[in-house]
């Protein structure tokens, strides 16, 4: 009786041999699953291009490309960066389970493959990925400020929010590759070390973001909150100048750095309706009409102070 596996499971099978080919393709679809087949690690990563699987199991030994280079290639696509990878193995030794691991795999099967221990393998790993994916989306749709990244300082996933304050902070659409080096680099110095668990990322001589390591999530996988970095005393001289709301302070500090309305909500967290509403009382306390006046009279007490 076959299992049941969802239609949309799809394996995408990786090996050179055909004779193991054929015979993990009738008992994969046998028990409802969806398969692709490719011989080498090139043709792997050229249907990858195309299809997102939803799991794949890969045979370590391969000529030219072997499984673990072809593994550490398919992580560093983002499309399926969260696929889970089940190594087939005819190698025992321990360097070698570590490296397929290290290579970015969940899991690993010594050859000959057991059937039904690979099918309780693929369900488990299959729930998995999946419960990982769901709390996900439940943090997009929480707003959360989070990201995750490897232990290169790679960024492995990232909320939209988060996405939208980095970039909105650096000024650029290409924030989180900027991110990335400033993340590396702290890794390499204090992780594991228990201090420094808060970090700050500078943009253009200033402090932008604020980074807080949140903990370790999964193999290779670590979590971060963002919050964006106010200067303080720039906050402190705008409130004390024109008797504004600390968050007032915080909005007009914004626009003199010449951010929209929707940089500044994402950088503070507030909707642009909240926004707009702040604009209008520092409007008001400032004596102006727009934005460009009211970003000229911060500028120019920031720049007496």
């Amino acid at each position: 009786m076959a299992d049941t596996a969802q239609p949309r499971d799809i394996v995408l099978l990786v090996d050179d041999s055909p004779e193991a080919l054929g015979f993990l393709t009738d008992a994969l679809e046998q028990s409802g699953f969806s398969v692709l087949i490719a011989t080498s690690g090139t043709a792997a990563l050229n249907i990858v291009e195309r299809i997102t699987p939803d799991l794949i199991l890969l045979d370590a030994v391969m000529p030219v490309m072997d499984g673990f280079e072809t593994c550490r290639k398919l992580k560093a696509n983002a499309a399926v960066g969260q696929v889970p990878v089940i190594f087939m193995t005819g190698l025992t030794e321990t360097e070698h389970v570590v490296h397929a691991l290290e290579s970015g795999g969940v899991d690993y099967l010594t050859k000959p493959i057991n059937i039904d221990e690979l099918r309780a393998r693929i369900r488990v790993h299959l729930r998995n990925a999946r419960s990982a994916q769901s709390a996900r989306v439940a943090l997009d749709a929480a707003g959360r400020h989070l990201l995750a990244v490897k232990g290169n300082g790679a960024i492995h996933w990232s909320t939209p929010q988060a996405t939208r304050l980095v970039n909105a902070a650096m000024g650029s659409d290409d924030g989180m590759e900027v991110l990335t080096a400033h993340i590396a680099a702290w890794m390499k110095d204090r992780m594991g070390t228990g201090r420094d668990t808060a970090f700050s990322v500078t943009h253009a001589g200033q402090p932008v973001l604020q980074l807080a390591f949140l903990g370790t999530i999964g193999p290779d996988e670590y979590l971060f909150r963002l919050t964006a970095v106010s200067q303080r005393s720039d906050d402190a001289v705008l409130r004390q100048h024109f008797s504004l709301t600390q968050r007032e302070s915080e909005v007009l500090l914004w626009i003199a750095k010449g951010k929209a309305n929707r940089d500044i909500g994402e950088i503070l967290g507030l909707s642009a309706r909240t926004v707009n509403k702040h604009l209008e009382q520092i409007y008001v306390k400032l004596g102006v009409e727009n934005r460009a006046s009211a970003a000229v009279k911060a500028a120019h007490v920031l720049h007496e102070g």
